[in-house]
């Protein structure tokens, strides 16, 4: 059974709307607790939010197909709210699970917030439990909750009825991978073969693998290696040579061990495959990776062929991760994904994409397209040349009234005439505000993801999104209050 929050408030529980903050806290978690309490306390947006929250529920035995459990039945879960709660302190404070962990059962202020008293010290949580629960969200859920966040602080700054403006920036959030080279990728691709064939042989009683440590520490030896041959440094002309030989001769040992234990996995999958009614799916992959960077290894050492960049992958234990190239002084490559953000005037995020295979010029119109169905009220959106094509040009100015998009290249008469405008100059000078929020997002846990797959990479970086959106509530929450409070006087 699951409940987004206890309606019957307990013996010694305090009021969520009662609790108090200090007003002079330059910490972020009396930010992000603000902003969570103007939620609470909103009717409207309470309703809407919870709503929500009341969709976020478990699959059966974690089977997506399989449907959700019904939030009417079984043992008690964790409460929908404390979920949020969690989640925003997650990616407010950058923390890992261990100290959320930490937070739920020792901070005093967290735990009014969860909605516990003084009569309920021994009410924990357990770390599985958080990980488990902060992993039901789904990007969709998030951004709808995004939505109702946005929507409340354009309302609490009295915004909700006029045009605004916007500024649209694109940055790359990195995935938690080593730096790829083809044999520590085909090392990987072993590693994993062999640790996961032992493990379903030691289920079936299969001894052919006792000694898959050794194998491991066997083919490692021959990786550190080619390795240290690599990292020679001789200028000789006839040690160079020799030098190469050694390196080609030592990629063919390496190959030739990676292949015999690959033969000896498949052999060992067809039999457990008709002993054990098990699913067998790591298994491939890992095989299928590992025969993947073989031939890439073969092709480009021994036959001296390029490989095209298409065809490569950059890590097999997140293999959506992109190499990414942006000509940053000092920072020759990145590796993650692009994520591209669209900024309002007042400093909320209106929408976010996570872009696979895409650059700027790309998802231009599509930004603007899916924001303007969020927020009708956006009219005027700044954009770097990145994102400038002439297609871009016609479609964006259907959409907006006014495009701050800048040319590539050399501008004719026309538009030196548009850019050399008075908006379109105040809007381009307005626009590098939205690094202060890609600066903002990156301090607060987005500059790497530490989630593993694509859509724990997209649940990841949405719930960053409303985090930051909260924060901003609350931060806007208490200036209010501060402004209406009036200056601190000092003690005589």
């Amino acid at each position: 059974m699951r409940l987004v929050l206890h309606s019957q408030m307990n013996l010694g529980e305090e009021d969520i709307a009662k609790i108090k903050f200090d007003p002079r806290s330059r910490d972020d978690i009396p930010q992000l607790l603000a902003g969570l309490q103007y939620i609470y306390v909103t009717t409207e947006l309470r309703q809407a939010v919870f709503s929500i929250l009341q969709e976020v529920l478990p699959f059966r035995f974690g089977n997506v197909n399989a449907g959700k459990v019904s939030k009417y039945k079984g043992r008690p879960g964790m409460e929908q709210w404390t979920i949020l709660v969690l989640g925003t302190l997650r990616l407010g404070l950058d923390a890992d699970y261990d100290r959320i962990h930490e937070l739920a059962n020792q901070h005093r202020t967290v735990r009014q917030m969860l909605g516990h008293g003084f009569t309920d010290d021994k009410k924990e949580y357990n770390l599985q439990s958080i990980k488990d629960n902060l992993c039901l969200f789904t990007p969709e859920l998030l951004n709808r909750i995004n939505q109702e966040v946005v929507r409340a602080g354009h309302v609490l700054l009295k915004k909700n009825d006029i045009n605004f403006s916007g500024r649209c920036d694109s940055f790359v959030v990195k995935t938690d991978v080593h730096y790829p080279t083809d044999i520590n990728l085909l090392y990987d691709a072993i590693r994993k073969t062999i640790e996961e064939v032992s493990t379903l042989s030691d289920h079936c009683q299969i001894t052919s693998w006792r000694q898959s440590a050794h194998n491991i520490l066997k083919f490692k030896k021959q990786y550190r290696r080619i390795q240290r041959l690599k990292h020679s440094t001789s200028q000789d002309e006839v040690k160079r040579k020799t030098q190469e030989g050694a390196i080609t001769q030592a990629h063919q040992v390496y190959l030739d061990q990676a292949e015999c234990y690959l033969e000896r996995a498949r052999a060992t999958r067809k039999l457990i495959s008709k002993m054990l009614f098990v699913s067998l799916g790591a298994l491939d992959c890992y095989i299928g990776h590992a025969e993947r960077q073989i031939d890439q290894i073969r092709r480009r050492v021994l036959q001296g062929e390029k490989i095209s960049h298409g065809e490569k992958v950059f890590s097999i234990f997140q293999p959506h991760t992109e190499w990414i190239s942006k000509g940053k002084a000092g920072v020759p490559v990145e590796l993650g994904l692009r994520v591209c953000i669209l900024e309002d005037s007042m400093g909320f995020i209106l929408h976010h994409r996570v872009m696979q295979q895409e650059t700027d010029d790309q998802i231009a119109v599509a930004m603007i397209t899916e924001s303007k169905q969020r927020f009708p009220n956006l009219s005027l959106c700044s954009f770097d040349k990145g994102f400038h094509s002439p297609q871009n040009q016609i479609d964006l100015k259907e959409e907006l009234d006014i495009v701050v998009l800048p040319k590539k290249g050399r501008l004719s008469v026309a538009d030196k005439e548009r850019e050399y405008a008075p908006v379109f100059i105040s809007a381009r000078q307005q626009h590098s505000a939205v690094e202060s929020a890609i600066n903002a997002l990156g301090v607060h846990g987005l500059d790497m993801c530490p989630d593993h797959g694509i859509e724990g990479f997209k649940r990841y970086v949405a719930l960053a999104i409303v985090t930051r959106n909260i924060q901003k509530l609350g931060a806007v929450v208490r200036s209010l209050a501060a402004r209406k409070r009036g200056p601190y006087k000092k003690a005589a």
